[in-house]
């Protein structure tokens, strides 16, 4: 089949190479080659036939000509050149120097004025742009693996701050929105168990066990949701609307159970809180539908947040007024009035959010942008002249909530950010042999190097045991300024003596300390003001440049949707080799570094404490 004509994957001409033997000019090259093979690996990414990896329309090429030329590309690419990538697109092959990167990818980028979905929609057609998510669209990504370590220490961090020392009783009623032990109040404790004169309880010690959290969306990000939830202890209760993608949860073993009627599935969630049982249940519905249902029922969440693709209102957003096939036909038949719908949806899910929240449940933003698009709708229909009381009278199940979309914070600043001000981020690392053995030695060498690091070694342990690999071998971890580059030289060690059978590719998310801007995200609620500040990603691609990295992409997008993000990836291989060494050394000191520094820069103490530990302060430099 020519490839112009080619509209569906191919298994056996896109299978990932694995094994040390090479089909391209260097390992650095061939590392690229397989990442993006693994990319559309259909064990790995949603739908490979259209070349969409996660996140709505995350893809990893333009169209399957640009996918072709990328490989052909590849394989002739010199160990002294590097390969321009533009939106999925190969554009040129240029002679740079062996340092250099390999490949240098730019997706979705847009003049700020132009930077909307309705410009980029019409390039999209006319075929001279893709979304490339964050990971999708630079190589990168290796399954939901890839988020659920970034959402395990989120869940983590709402376990220590409202949950740790509390007791929660085996019997609880849900009572106006609070919940409470029989004798009307939280007992405390010392960590034991203790004995009431009706049941016994459990204090937390930092974990979600006996407690509700409530989501929606089981995609390629959303899917981490169960399985963080449960790693931490608690019992998760998420609304997803296309049923593959429960059973794609279940059998990657991401996900416990799926249930289609609503009401059972809540049942069933209580029972496992009372029970204090570690279980995830993935119910068949719309995320509007289950919360409405929760109010009605007066079932308060511990903890409520959705990863939907609310961030694409068009591709990635189901209204909750029609089925997925009614969806399908109108996004094609009429685009105006599906967004409508879409829209109107994610205004009334917001407000129910909101409504649960004024009734006890800790609520917040996961970073798909629903609360600016609630935002949206509500200054668009003012626009048109509706009034407050008519909105109300149009979503009449309750009193609507106005100008308080973002009453709810958003994840990042509510516990994320003292991670960030310490250069700690989502390392990953792929084993290009496609050999376990390899990730499992690695694994080994990773907690023997941190020992101290306890909530690593717990997650280290709990990924070896549940985290089942899609695609090529691969792992996550949280490390921090120093702890990186550590990983890194050690990890060329052992490619280096032989101890794992190929190298290994070392990455990240653009979901990181200094490579992003995202004013509803990662940046939002800045110290000094900077949310939108975009020269800090932009700086982190030009360093990683600088510093040698096998490969750097710079986005516009992510995860919020045009407009509203700019972020930057990097990827670099521990070949074995002496060059290897000096490359790891600067590039993975610099680039969690770029975050320290742009804490620092924003007043956080914490940060300003980093930066002068990892000789990264700029004043203390110009002093000597």
């Amino acid at each position: 089949m020519s490839t112009a004509l080619q509209k569906t994957y191919d298994p056996v001409k896109y299978k990932t190479p694995t094994g040390n033997k090479i089909s391209c000019k260097g390992w650095i090259q061939e590392a690229a080659l397989r990442m993006l093979l693994n990319n559309l690996n259909p064990e790995v990414a949603e739908r490979p036939d259209d070349l969409i990896v996660y996140g709505g329309r995350g893809k990893a090429a333009r169209n399957f000509e640009a996918l072709d030329n990328i490989i052909a590309a590849l394989k002739v690419l010199e160990n002294d050149e590097s390969l321009l990538i533009q939106s999925g697109k190969p554009v040129a092959i240029l002679k740079t120097h062996k340092d250099a990167p390999r490949v240098l990818i730019s997706n979705s980028q847009l003049v700020p004025n132009w930077a909307n979905w309705k410009h980029f929609e019409e390039l999209e057609k006319k075929g001279l742009m893709m979304y490339g998510q964050m990971t999708a669209g630079s190589w990168i990504y290796i399954g939901s693996q890839g988020i659920v370590q970034g959402t395990y220490e989120t869940y983590a961090a709402i376990a220590d701050k409202h949950f740790a020392g509390e007791i929660r009783n085996k019997k609880q009623e849900t009572i106006d929105g609070k919940q409470e032990t029989e004798n009307g109040q939280w007992a405390t404790g010392n960590g034991e168990q203790v004995t009431d004169n009706k049941e016994q309880g459990t204090r937390n010690n930092g974990s979600l066990k006996g407690t509700l959290n409530v989501t929606a969306g089981l995609g390629g990000m959303g899917g981490a949701q169960p399985l963080a939830i449960t790693m931490n202890e608690g019992v998760a209760l998420i609304a997803e609307v296309e049923e593959w993608r429960i059973d794609k949860r279940i059998e990657t073993r991401y996900l416990d159970e799926k249930f289609t009627d609503i009401d059972e599935a809540i049942d069933r969630a209580l029972q496992y809180k009372t029970e204090g049982k570690a279980k995830s249940i993935g119910v068949l519905c719309n995320a509007v539908h289950l919360l409405q249902r929760l109010y009605e029922r007066n079932v308060i969440p511990d903890t409520l947040t959705d990863q939907t693709s609310a961030h694409d209102p068009l591709i990635g957003y189901i209204p909750h007024t029609l089925t997925n096939e009614q969806a399908n036909v109108l996004r094609e038949q009429n685009k105006e009035q599906y967004l409508e719908l879409a829209y109107d949806s994610m205004y009334l899910h917001v407000q129910l959010m909101l409504q649960l929240m004024d009734k006890g449940a800790i609520t917040f933003d996961y970073g798909n942008n629903i609360r600016a698009r609630a935002q949206e709708y509500e200054e668009s229909q003012k626009s048109k002249g509706k009034s407050q009381k008519e909105l109300t009278i149009q979503h009449s199940t309750f009193n609507i909530q106005h100008n308080r979309n973002f009453d709810f914070p958003g994840f990042v600043p509510a516990y994320i950010r003292p991670l960030f001000c310490l250069g700690k981020g989502p390392f990953r690392w792929a084993a290009l042999s496609g050999d376990p053995a390899d990730i499992a030695s690695t694994d080994e060498l990773i907690m023997n190097m941190f020992p101290q690091n306890k909530g690593m070694i717990r997650w280290m342990k709990m990924a070896k045991e549940k985290i089942a690999f899609q695609g090529l071998p691969a792992r996550i971890c949280w490390l921090g300024q120093g702890e990186r580059e550590k990983a890194g030289l050690a990890f060329n060690e052992l490619v280096r003596t032989g101890k794992v059978k190929a190298p290994i590719v070392i990455g990240r998310d653009h979901l990181d300390t200094g490579s992003v801007a995202s004013p509803n995200r990662e940046t939002e609620a800045m110290m000094d003001g900077s949310d939108a500040v975009a020269d800090w990603p932009i700086l982190n691609a030009l360093v990683n440049t600088a510093g040698g990295a096998s490969w750097v992409s710079l986005h516009h997008g992510g995860g919020v949707g045009m407009g509203y993000s700019i972020h930057a990836g990097m990827v670099i291989v521990a070949d074995g080799t002496d060059d290897a060494e000096q490359r790891l050394k600067r590039v993975l000191r610099n680039d969690p570094g770029m975050g320290v520094i742009r804490h620092a820069d924003a007043g956080y103490e914490l940060a300003k404490e980093t930066a002068k530990e990892n000789n990264l302060d700029l004043t203390a430099r110009l002093k000597k």
